[in-house]
């Protein structure tokens, strides 16, 4: 409860400072409104633009992204850190691709997809899996040994081992990885959202922008924030629930 309060707390003295600040013509509002015109842009962007319909949109692509690279990721960095030769095979590969700038990679996208929602969800995919495949072979790497030799001491086969100790074993840490993957694939929505899109909050405030509309351009932005705060809240819960041992 005392955490909630000062984390509530803070965001108020954040908020007032801003507020102030605009306030005072300290700076532009076309560099800088304030929360009020921000809030006055967010409820007319909801009662005459359909925001809700773009955030669903958004939602809908970040999720289906996310989800097609979890259930990619997994089982290979699981079988990159249990076996050493798949390991050297993929990991070179994962780290070369891993940095290169996702932007860089719309022209190809586009060539390779056109522009449908297939280059929406493979650029959200790119900017996601390949770090998360490196995160699924490093917990699973930090499973203890002694766990799988107890495994094995007492009849366990290797489904077993996999199944009862490894995922377990190895279950908290790769939550909390999803989650912090999950937030990077919400960093690259404006990177999809501006190929050729009619829809979503990438280009809501893509659009905003060519008018210098900063007060929508801002909404647009604390929209992603809250919708990133509430899901991370949720999984932060869903962790504590599922992993009650800890």
């Amino acid at each position: 409860m005392v955490e909630v309060f000062v984390g509530i707390t803070a965001a108020v003295l954040i908020i007032g400072a801003w507020e102030l600040t605009a306030r005072a013509g300290l700076i532009a509002p076309q560099f800088l409104p304030s929360p009020s015109r921000v809030m006055v842009a967010l409820w007319t962007m909801l009662t005459q633009q359909n925001l809700l319909w773009h955030v669903a949109v958004s939602t809908a692509r970040v999720w289906c992204a996310f989800l097609i690279a979890a259930a990619m990721a997994i089982p290979i960095g699981i079988l990159m850190s249990s076996y050493r030769i798949v390991g050297a095979s993929l990991e070179p590969i994962v780290d070369f691709i891993r940095y290169l700038p996702v932007p860089a990679l719309v022209p190809l996208s586009i060539i390779w997809f056109g522009v449908g929602e297939e280059t929406k969800i493979f650029l959200l995919w790119l900017g996601t899996f390949f770090q998360l495949v490196l995160l699924v072979a490093d917990d699973m790497r930090r499973v203890p040994q002694e766990f799988v030799e107890v495994a094995r001491t007492v009849g366990a086969n290797s489904r077993q081992v996999m199944t009862d100790v490894a995922l377990r074993a190895m279950g908290p840490s790769l939550m909390d990885n999803l989650r912090i993957t999950l937030g990077w694939c919400w960093t690259y929505l404006i990177i999809a959202e501006i190929v050729a899109a009619d829809s979503g909050i990438g280009y809501v405030i893509w659009a905003a922008r060519r008018f210098v509309k900063t007060p929508e351009v801002m909404a647009g932005v604390v929209v992603i924030g809250l919708i990133g705060l509430v899901t991370d809240q949720l999984l932060r819960l869903l962790h504590r629930r599922m992993f009650r041992y800890l």
